[in-house]
């Protein structure tokens, strides 16, 4: 059995949703290539008592390595190393030396604000360097040291690796801890993971249940694999991990998905929509341009996301009103008028006009009602209606009424205009009319 680990992200902040936690993900994502088995994730707030129960709850699970972040501040709150050190049996020490380096770092911050009471921060910086005794030190990225502590010799139990809360700080101290002594030791036993991931569009989540169980009754079936399922952002993803003993498990079931979901199967590999369209257009050395009125520039902002999106996106308008149509799209009043500005009419002026404003081969235009309100007889919350054009009359128009609330109804359209620009940049687009 592979070496298996628990993760406490630590912060009121985190435990209310007024910070998102990226640690969490980040860090299951670097056990996974350690081989060690991620068992659990615990938020907890800035109380002494809370972190002991995580602590105590994870150890009694039976992990063997505790990651934690946060709580290494110098302030009251940041208690992380005192409850860490005092959970392994372990007395807290000051180090004269860490002191010394923590105070070089303060120095060089110092400077930039000549008037602050340089001996206070050093105070209250001071705590950073009182550690359990016994731990590998990580050297600070900010002030803040990391720590390997492993359980005292009479205790036993999983060792803590102790990170920062800030994420270019933990993720910049994260090789250093994993070339710890005590943590190799911990996760002596880790394993080797593969993981892919086959992602789908067009498709209820029924139809890949009803794969799955068609998985397991056939042979050698899911033996060896562990398969999750999830629906985001209106694509399914099916991500599956298992050792590499199980690679002629995993080639079957990545078959029989290919057979029954040929149609509607888009990503073998694991890219996503949003890489394939940006190496499409750089095949065709292709730009695009939007202009979006319910989506605000979401789609634009996805597009560009990705590093070197300035060779092929041209750029976007936010057409937000009629006039705004009109003006920056070259929309006909006219045509707003007569079919409104929810129609697939206005979808491909949009796409249309977002070619010629900014000069690009591909055109999305997008317009729809996010709701909660704006719905006219005919035109419900969710209807939204898309158009991608093309040189040489290449065109996708398509309109649907797409379920949630304002922000999914959002958030999904830019889904649909993505793999609508991805058919038609792979040539499977609608031909004009002759």
């Amino acid at each position: 059995m592979s070496a298996r680990a628990g993760i406490v992200v630590t912060g009121t902040e985190v435990l209310s949703g007024r910070v998102a936690d990226g640690n969490g993900p980040w860090l299951s994502g670097r056990l996974r290539e350690l081989g060690v088995d991620h068992a659990f994730t615990l938020i907890v707030g800035d109380r002494r008592e809370d972190m002991e129960r995580a602590l105590a709850f994870l150890a009694s699970s039976g992990v063997d390595v505790i990651l934690t972040s946060g709580g290494l501040g110098p302030t009251a709150d940041d208690v992380t190393a005192e409850v860490v050190g005092q959970f392994q049996g372990r007395e807290m020490v000051l180090d004269n030396a860490l002191e010394g380096r923590i105070g070089e770092i303060l120095d060089r911050y110092m400077r930039r604000w000549p008037g602050l009471d340089r001996e206070a921060i050093r105070a209250s910086n001071r705590k950073q360097a009182i550690v359990p005794a016994g731990a590998t030190i990580l050297e600070p990225v900010g002030t803040a040291p990391g720590l390997v502590v492993p359980p005292s010799d009479s205790r036993g139990g999983p060792t803590v690796v102790v990170l920062p809360g800030p994420p270019r700080e933990l993720q910049e101290m994260w090789p250093a801890a994993t070339a710890a002594e005590a943590l190799r030791a911990a996760i002596a036993s880790a394993t080797t993971y593969e993981q892919r991931t086959l992602r789908l569009y067009g498709i209820p989540e029924s139809e890949i249940a009803e794969t799955m169980r068609a998985a397991e009754a056939n042979s050698p079936g899911l033996e060896g694999l562990e398969v999750t399922t999830c629906l985001r952002r209106g694509e399914i993803e099916v991500v599956t991990r298992f050792e590499p003993a199980a690679s002629a498990e995993y080639a079957a079931f990545e078959e029989l998905v290919r057979e029954r979901h040929a149609d509607t199967l888009f990503s073998t590999d694991g890219s996503t929509v949003d890489e394939q369209v940006a190496e499409l257009l750089r095949s065709h050395a292709w730009t695009i341009a939007t202009a979006e009125s319910c989506t605000g520039g979401m789609l634009a902002g996805r597009l560009t996301d990705l590093a070197g999106s300035s060779e092929y996106v041209a750029g976007g308008l936010v057409v937000y009103s009629n006039e705004a149509k009109t003006a920056l799209a070259g929309v006909p009043a006219a045509l707003i008028e007569r079919v409104g500005a929810v129609s697939t009419e206005v979808a491909e002026a949009l796409a249309d006009g977002a070619r010629a404003a900014l000069g690009a081969e591909v055109g999305v235009g997008i317009t729809g009602i996010a709701g909660p309100g704006g719905a006219t007889p005919g035109k419900p919350v969710g209807l939204v209606c898309f158009s991608v054009a093309g040189p040489d009359g290449a065109r996708l128009t398509r309109s649907t009424r797409l379920p949630g609330g304002r922000a999914d109804v959002r958030d999904r359209s830019t889904t649909v205009a993505m793999h609508l620009v991805r058919r038609l940049l792979r040539g499977e687009f609608d031909l004009p009319a002759t």
